[in-house]
């Protein structure tokens, strides 16, 4: 039986004691609170949702949506204090809007932007490790910036992905990478100065962000050259994917924009 009403509903979630968004049998997802709060917001009325994308276990998110199937019209402001009221404190529910049944929020074409938060030279306070990621090393911090630069464009991302399917597709464009000095998110355990890799494009293999990152920490400790980069993108790049992958916690999800 079909549903009658279908609705965007804008979120953001703290991922630090969460395995991802995807349903897991025997673990804490974001997708599994999700639905559980909802059956306390609605009782015993059928529903069902769709989340925009997976994310990694640890991974939070600034801006997250989710598609919600209903028998019944919702009444935003009612649903978004319900909703709230019944939300763990990791969860916050910011708007909502109706959308076509025929809307598929995981086919819909949209611009996905990633944060990643770093720092180095220095152990961080505790409180800080759901946010930033502490590097002890020195990091060249500069030369770090003009490798974040070479993953603009349209590249081959064979290095950046781990456990492919058949049917992945390694050539994608990046529409921006750059490494900022953070000025986004603070808190006053934070470092005096921390930065981030900036990420936006339509598209993200497995791991992908994270791997990158990595691979601009190595650049940075001056383990890996600017060359290693330029050549690891190519189409005759060895296609095999890096192994250092660099901690879920610092990766956030802080932007989406709809194309359509």
């Amino acid at each position: 039986m079909k549903y009658q009403y279908s609705y965007i509903v804008k979120i953001q979630f703290l991922g630090f004691r969460f395995s991802g968004w995807q349903k897991q049998t025997n673990a804490k997802t974001l997708h599994d609170m999700v639905d559980k709060t909802l059956s306390f917001v609605f009782e015993e009325k059928r529903f069902k949702t769709l989340g925009v994308g997976r994310t990694d276990a640890k991974v939070s998110a600034n801006c997250y949506y989710f598609q919600l199937f209903i028998d019944e019209k919702v009444v935003e402001k009612w649903f978004l204090n319900s909703l709230n009221y019944n939300f763990s404190f990791d969860f916050r529910a910011l708007s909502m809007n109706e959308v076509d049944l025929k809307f598929n929020i995981i086919q819909s074409p949209k611009i996905k932007e990633y944060h990643y938060y770093f720092s180095f030279g220095e152990k961080l306070h505790p409180f800080t490790a759901p946010f930033v990621v502490g590097v002890l090393d020195d990091l060249d911090i500069d030369t770090m910036k003009i490798g974040a630069k070479l993953f603009e464009g349209e590249h081959y991302f064979h290095k950046y992905c781990t456990k492919p399917s058949e049917k992945t597709i390694f050539k994608r464009v990046i529409d921006s990478c750059e490494i900022v000095t953070n000025s986004v998110l603070t808190a006053n355990f934070f470092p005096e100065q921390s930065f981030i890799l900036k990420v936006k494009g339509k598209g993200f293999l497995r791991y992908q962000i994270r791997l990158m990152m990595a691979t601009l920490f190595e650049l940075g400790k001056g383990n890996l050259t600017l060359e290693f980069i330029k050549n690891s993108l190519k189409e005759d790049n060895d296609k095999k994917f890096l192994r250092n992958i660099a901690p879920a916690s610092g990766l956030q999800l802080y932007n989406i924009e709809f194309l359509e």
